[in-house]
């Protein structure tokens, strides 16, 4: 189990959605200091304000983690001003919610570079440390659009995944070499936190954003290799692998209506 009484915790998009409320429910639990990444600084310096009054302590960093000069250099700020980060969630996404062919040249590299590249480049700057004391919890927040595709949101799936692949792959790495760094990868269905506002789901429930941010706190208390939510996501790889391209599409795109969940989608204002 990751302890997280008295550690140091990081989380990037840490100022509004599950990432504020993740960033509660550490230090609920004890965490000594939180970091927080966010490219809005009005979010940032309000919720920072929040768990101050609270008697927390909280280092906020405004960061576009597009510009990967940025993130080194912030992360060399963080590691001076907090020193060691015991717990790193890559919780930083967007997404643009249309059809491919609607995609702009600059859609693409941003959505890209936020949901994939960013988490690569941050873990990177902080991963050293952890392995040298050879301790640390890094979590990756994927989608369970990373399991299956889905019409009008094809670059945000093939940013995910990305993050399923090299997310596995560096929890292989840290138990090839025997250093006790955890990796957990999150693939969650849609959450309600306004970032896909409009999706319509059916069958499949859409994730309560409190249920959502305690499920990946477990997870990281019981060093779970996924965390999956709700539960059916963890059939979508079995039923692809057994069922022919066709019927997995009837299946999941007809009778589930995935394919069809963000036809009226708005997004976060």
């Amino acid at each position: 189990m990751s302890e997280i009484k008295n550690k140091k915790a990081l989380i990037t998009g840490g100022a509004s959605g599950i990432g504020k409320l993740m960033g509660k429910l550490l230090l609920q639990k004890g965490l000594h200091t939180l970091v927080i990444w966010d490219v809005n600084e009005n979010l940032l310096n309000s919720v920072t304000n929040e768990l101050k009054e609270q008697g927390f302590n909280v280092l906020p960093y405004v960061v576009d983690v597009m510009n990967t000069d940025t993130v080194i250099a912030t992360a060399q700020k963080v590691k001076n001003d907090a020193g060691k980060i015991d717990i790193l969630i890559n919780n930083a996404g967007i997404i643009v919610g249309k059809s491919f062919a609607e995609h702009s040249h600059s859609d693409i590299d941003r959505t890209m570079k936020i949901n994939s590249s960013a988490l690569m480049h941050i873990t990177k700057e902080f991963l050293n440390d952890m392995v040298i004391t050879k301790c640390g919890h890094i979590v990756n927040i994927a989608s369970a659009a990373g399991l299956t595709s889905n019409p009008n949101m094809s670059v945000y799936v093939a940013s995910k995944w990305a993050v399923i692949g090299w997310s596995e792959s560096l929890r292989l790495e840290m138990e090839k070499i025997n250093c006790d760094v955890k990796v957990t990868t999150v693939t969650p269905f849609y959450i309600n936190t306004g970032m896909f506002d409009g999706v319509k789901s059916s069958v499949i429930p859409i994730v309560d954003q409190n249920v959502a941010a305690q499920k990946i706190i477990n997870g990281i208390e019981k060093n779970k290799l996924f965390v999956r939510m709700p539960g059916i996501v963890y059939a979508i790889l079995f039923v692809k692998g057994i069922l022919p391209a066709r019927w997995f599409d009837v299946v999941i795109g007809k009778w589930f209506g995935i394919y069809k969940s963000m036809n009226e989608f708005k997004g976060r204002k």
